[in-house]
Protein backbone atom coordinates (compact mmCIF):
# COMPACT_ATOMS: atom_id res chain seq x y z
CA UNK A 1 0.00 0.00 0.00
CA UNK A 2 2.56 2.31 1.15
CA UNK A 3 5.04 1.37 -2.06
CA UNK A 4 1.85 2.61 -4.72
CA UNK A 5 1.66 6.12 -3.18
CA UNK A 6 5.64 6.69 -3.42
CA UNK A 7 6.55 8.11 -6.84
CA UNK A 8 9.53 6.17 -8.59
CA UNK A 9 12.98 7.55 -8.21
CA UNK A 10 13.54 10.28 -11.21
CA UNK A 11 16.40 8.92 -13.81
CA UNK A 12 18.92 11.70 -15.23
CA UNK A 13 16.75 12.38 -18.04
CA UNK A 14 13.72 13.30 -15.69
CA UNK A 15 15.80 15.73 -13.54
CA UNK A 16 17.47 17.40 -16.89
CA UNK A 17 13.93 18.17 -18.37
CA UNK A 18 12.51 19.92 -15.40
CA UNK A 19 15.25 21.88 -15.21
CA UNK A 20 14.78 23.02 -18.66
CA UNK A 21 11.13 23.63 -18.38
CA UNK A 22 11.58 25.57 -15.17
CA UNK A 23 14.16 27.52 -17.23
CA UNK A 24 12.06 28.44 -19.83
CA UNK A 25 9.14 29.07 -17.63
CA UNK A 26 11.31 31.89 -15.91
CA UNK A 27 12.56 33.47 -19.49
CA UNK A 28 8.88 33.49 -20.91
CA UNK A 29 7.69 35.08 -17.00
CA UNK A 30 10.34 38.36 -17.88
CA UNK A 31 8.92 39.23 -20.97
CA UNK A 32 5.27 38.98 -19.85
CA UNK A 33 4.11 42.64 -19.71
CA UNK A 34 3.11 43.84 -16.28
CA UNK A 35 0.06 44.26 -15.63
CA UNK A 36 -2.72 46.37 -12.87
CA UNK A 37 0.68 48.50 -11.95
CA UNK A 38 -1.29 50.72 -9.54
CA UNK A 39 -1.99 47.70 -7.92
CA UNK A 40 1.43 46.56 -7.38
CA UNK A 41 2.58 49.65 -6.50
CA UNK A 42 1.54 49.37 -2.87
CA UNK A 43 0.11 47.33 -0.50
CA UNK A 44 -1.50 47.39 2.78
CA UNK A 45 1.67 46.64 3.93
CA UNK A 46 3.35 49.54 2.68
CA UNK A 47 5.90 50.35 -0.31
CA UNK A 48 7.29 47.03 -2.26
CA UNK A 49 10.86 47.42 -2.50
CA UNK A 50 12.12 48.59 -5.65
CA UNK A 51 12.72 46.53 -8.16
CA UNK A 52 9.50 45.39 -7.85
CA UNK A 53 8.57 48.87 -9.22
CA UNK A 54 7.13 49.32 -13.38
CA UNK A 55 10.54 51.86 -13.39
CA UNK A 56 10.47 51.72 -17.16
CA UNK A 57 6.64 53.34 -17.29
CA UNK A 58 7.31 56.20 -14.35
CA UNK A 59 10.63 57.08 -16.35
CA UNK A 60 8.97 57.26 -19.64
CA UNK A 61 5.90 59.66 -17.56
CA UNK A 62 8.85 62.08 -16.09
CA UNK A 63 10.70 62.23 -19.47
CA UNK A 64 7.48 63.34 -21.49
CA UNK A 65 5.77 65.77 -18.56
CA UNK A 66 8.00 65.84 -16.08
CA UNK A 67 9.31 69.49 -16.94
CA UNK A 68 6.44 71.13 -17.93
CA UNK A 69 4.75 70.72 -14.96
CA UNK A 70 7.60 71.61 -12.64
CA UNK A 71 7.09 74.87 -15.21
CA UNK A 72 3.72 75.23 -14.47
CA UNK A 73 3.93 74.73 -10.59
CA UNK A 74 6.70 77.45 -10.02
CA UNK A 75 4.61 79.50 -12.45
CA UNK A 76 1.49 79.07 -9.98
CA UNK A 77 3.89 79.67 -6.67
CA UNK A 78 5.69 82.65 -7.77
CA UNK A 79 2.34 84.33 -8.77
CA UNK A 80 0.97 83.67 -5.30
CA UNK A 81 4.10 85.21 -3.92
CA UNK A 82 3.36 88.34 -6.20
CA UNK A 83 -0.22 88.37 -4.96
CA UNK A 84 1.29 87.96 -1.20
CA UNK A 85 3.73 90.91 -1.92
CA UNK A 86 1.36 93.36 -3.19
CA UNK A 87 -1.66 92.73 -0.29
CA UNK A 88 -2.21 96.21 1.90
CA UNK A 89 -0.05 98.32 0.09
CA UNK A 90 -2.76 100.30 -2.63
CA UNK A 91 -1.00 99.05 -5.60
CA UNK A 92 2.94 101.04 -4.80
CA UNK A 93 1.21 104.50 -5.94
CA UNK A 94 1.29 106.13 -2.72
CA UNK A 95 5.02 104.90 -2.00
CA UNK A 96 6.43 101.57 0.19
CA UNK A 97 9.20 100.56 2.10
CA UNK A 98 12.42 100.00 -0.48
CA UNK A 99 12.50 96.33 0.72
CA UNK A 100 9.00 95.43 -0.37
CA UNK A 101 9.58 96.92 -3.50
CA UNK A 102 12.87 95.27 -4.07
CA UNK A 103 10.63 92.24 -2.91
CA UNK A 104 7.95 92.60 -5.33
CA UNK A 105 10.92 93.46 -8.30
CA UNK A 106 12.42 90.38 -7.58
CA UNK A 107 9.42 88.32 -8.76
CA UNK A 108 8.50 90.72 -11.21
CA UNK A 109 11.67 89.95 -12.51
CA UNK A 110 11.65 86.30 -11.82
CA UNK A 111 8.03 85.98 -13.61
CA UNK A 112 9.48 87.57 -16.32
CA UNK A 113 12.18 85.17 -17.19
CA UNK A 114 9.08 82.43 -16.96
CA UNK A 115 6.76 84.04 -19.88
CA UNK A 116 4.55 81.80 -21.40
CA UNK A 117 4.18 84.10 -23.96
CA UNK A 118 7.30 85.35 -25.48
CA UNK A 119 5.81 87.05 -28.51
CA UNK A 120 2.68 89.02 -27.20
CA UNK A 121 1.97 91.22 -30.25
CA UNK A 122 1.99 88.40 -32.48
CA UNK A 123 -0.71 86.73 -30.13
CA UNK A 124 -2.63 90.00 -29.67
CA UNK A 125 -5.69 87.85 -28.19
CA UNK A 126 -4.07 86.98 -24.39
CA UNK A 127 -4.00 90.72 -23.70
CA UNK A 128 -7.25 91.55 -25.29
CA UNK A 129 -9.99 92.66 -22.63
CA UNK A 130 -10.23 94.14 -19.31
CA UNK A 131 -7.35 94.20 -16.85
CA UNK A 132 -7.18 95.68 -13.54
CA UNK A 133 -4.23 97.31 -12.30
CA UNK A 134 -2.58 94.96 -9.00
CA UNK A 135 1.11 96.94 -8.73
CA UNK A 136 2.55 100.05 -10.11
CA UNK A 137 5.70 101.53 -10.03
CA UNK A 138 4.15 104.92 -10.65
CA UNK A 139 4.28 107.06 -7.23
CA UNK A 140 1.89 109.91 -6.43
CA UNK A 141 4.20 111.51 -3.36
CA UNK A 142 4.47 114.72 -1.46
CA UNK A 143 3.83 117.51 -3.57
CA UNK A 144 1.57 115.89 -6.24
CA UNK A 145 -0.66 114.34 -3.74
CA UNK A 146 -1.23 117.28 -1.77
CA UNK A 147 -1.84 119.21 -5.05
CA UNK A 148 -4.50 116.58 -6.31
CA UNK A 149 -6.18 116.70 -2.59
CA UNK A 150 -5.58 112.61 -2.76
CA UNK A 151 -4.59 113.03 1.22
CA UNK A 152 -8.02 113.81 2.54
CA UNK A 153 -10.41 114.45 0.64
CA UNK A 154 -10.64 112.63 -2.31
CA UNK A 155 -9.01 108.77 -2.67
CA UNK A 156 -8.12 106.43 -5.83
CA UNK A 157 -9.52 103.87 -6.32
CA UNK A 158 -9.70 101.42 -8.48
CA UNK A 159 -7.89 101.23 -11.88
CA UNK A 160 -8.92 99.66 -14.96
CA UNK A 161 -7.59 99.10 -18.62
CA UNK A 162 -9.47 97.65 -21.91
CA UNK A 163 -7.49 96.99 -24.66
CA UNK A 164 -9.66 96.58 -27.91
CA UNK A 165 -7.31 94.85 -30.23
CA UNK A 166 -9.78 94.92 -33.01
CA UNK A 167 -9.37 98.48 -32.91
CA UNK A 168 -6.23 99.33 -31.86
CA UNK A 169 -7.53 101.21 -28.99
CA UNK A 170 -6.97 101.06 -25.05
CA UNK A 171 -8.84 102.87 -22.59
CA UNK A 172 -7.33 103.70 -19.06
CA UNK A 173 -9.96 104.34 -16.49
CA UNK A 174 -8.92 105.48 -12.97
CA UNK A 175 -11.81 105.67 -10.34
CA UNK A 176 -12.04 108.09 -7.90
CA UNK A 177 -14.50 108.64 -4.98
CA UNK A 178 -15.17 111.36 -2.02
CA UNK A 179 -15.58 110.67 1.48
CA UNK A 180 -19.28 111.50 2.08
CA UNK A 181 -19.90 113.13 -0.99
CA UNK A 182 -21.01 110.02 -3.68
CA UNK A 183 -21.82 113.16 -5.81
CA UNK A 184 -18.36 113.49 -6.64
CA UNK A 185 -17.19 109.89 -7.04
CA UNK A 186 -16.15 109.35 -11.06
CA UNK A 187 -13.53 108.29 -13.27
CA UNK A 188 -10.95 109.94 -15.32
CA UNK A 189 -11.33 107.94 -18.43
CA UNK A 190 -8.23 108.16 -20.91
CA UNK A 191 -7.87 106.68 -24.53
CA UNK A 192 -5.22 105.95 -26.87
CA UNK A 193 -4.46 104.16 -29.78
CA UNK A 194 -1.26 101.38 -30.12
CA UNK A 195 0.46 100.17 -32.76
CA UNK A 196 2.53 97.14 -32.83
CA UNK A 197 6.30 98.10 -32.54
CA UNK A 198 8.21 94.75 -32.32
CA UNK A 199 7.20 91.05 -31.05
CA UNK A 200 7.16 92.28 -27.37
CA UNK A 201 6.53 96.04 -27.60
CA UNK A 202 3.93 98.70 -28.84
CA UNK A 203 3.87 102.24 -29.37
CA UNK A 204 1.37 104.56 -27.77
CA UNK A 205 -0.28 107.45 -28.86
CA UNK A 206 -2.96 109.50 -26.09
CA UNK A 207 -5.90 110.64 -28.35
CA UNK A 208 -8.09 112.25 -25.50
CA UNK A 209 -9.48 112.22 -22.19
CA UNK A 210 -12.47 112.94 -20.19
CA UNK A 211 -13.94 113.42 -16.21
CA UNK A 212 -17.02 112.44 -15.17
CA UNK A 213 -19.44 113.83 -13.72
CA UNK A 214 -18.85 117.30 -13.75
CA UNK A 215 -18.29 118.09 -10.19
CA UNK A 216 -15.34 116.01 -9.81
CA UNK A 217 -14.15 117.16 -12.93
CA UNK A 218 -14.18 120.79 -10.92
CA UNK A 219 -11.93 119.34 -8.41
CA UNK A 220 -9.30 118.05 -10.51
CA UNK A 221 -9.46 121.40 -13.07
CA UNK A 222 -6.83 123.17 -11.29
CA UNK A 223 -4.38 120.40 -11.56
CA UNK A 224 -5.40 118.38 -14.34
CA UNK A 225 -2.51 118.63 -16.71
CA UNK A 226 -0.73 116.61 -13.45
CA UNK A 227 -3.47 114.42 -13.81
CA UNK A 228 -2.83 113.48 -16.68
CA UNK A 229 1.26 113.44 -16.62
CA UNK A 230 0.85 110.73 -13.84
CA UNK A 231 -1.73 109.16 -15.98
CA UNK A 232 -1.41 109.62 -19.91
CA UNK A 233 0.10 105.84 -21.21
CA UNK A 234 1.46 107.77 -23.87
CA UNK A 235 5.26 106.61 -25.19
CA UNK A 236 5.82 102.55 -25.44
CA UNK A 237 5.13 99.59 -23.74
CA UNK A 238 7.07 96.29 -23.46
CA UNK A 239 4.71 93.65 -22.94
CA UNK A 240 7.11 91.37 -20.25
CA UNK A 241 4.82 88.62 -19.07
CA UNK A 242 0.96 87.24 -19.97
CA UNK A 243 -1.05 84.66 -19.23
CA UNK A 244 -4.50 84.04 -19.13
CA UNK A 245 -4.92 85.35 -16.07
CA UNK A 246 -1.99 87.99 -15.22
CA UNK A 247 -0.09 90.96 -17.51
CA UNK A 248 3.51 92.44 -16.54
CA UNK A 249 4.66 95.60 -18.46
CA UNK A 250 7.54 98.00 -18.89
CA UNK A 251 6.88 101.44 -20.52
CA UNK A 252 9.46 104.18 -21.17
CA UNK A 253 9.81 105.93 -17.89
CA UNK A 254 11.05 102.99 -16.42
CA UNK A 255 7.49 102.40 -14.83
CA UNK A 256 6.48 98.89 -14.07
CA UNK A 257 2.96 97.59 -14.16
CA UNK A 258 1.35 94.54 -12.94
CA UNK A 259 -2.47 93.36 -13.86
CA UNK A 260 -4.92 91.15 -13.32
CA UNK A 261 -7.46 89.93 -15.90
CA UNK A 262 -11.17 91.32 -14.67
CA UNK A 263 -14.39 90.35 -15.71
CA UNK A 264 -15.74 93.58 -16.95
CA UNK A 265 -19.34 93.13 -17.24
CA UNK A 266 -18.78 93.66 -13.20
CA UNK A 267 -17.01 96.74 -13.97
CA UNK A 268 -19.72 99.62 -14.23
Amino acid sequence: MVTNLLQPPMTDSHVSLLICRTMNAMKLQNFVPARNHSRINTSRFGERPLWFRPITIIKVAEHNSGSGLIELETLAQKKRELYQAVEGINRGIFGMPSAKKSEIESLVQQLESLNPTPYPTQELETVAGCWRLVYSTISILGSKRTKLGLRDFISLDEFFQTIDISKSKAVNMIKFSARGLSLLSGQLSIEASFKIASTTRVDINFENSTITPDQLMNVFRKNYDLLLNIFNPEGWLEITYVDDSMRIGRDDKSNIFVLERFDDSNNS
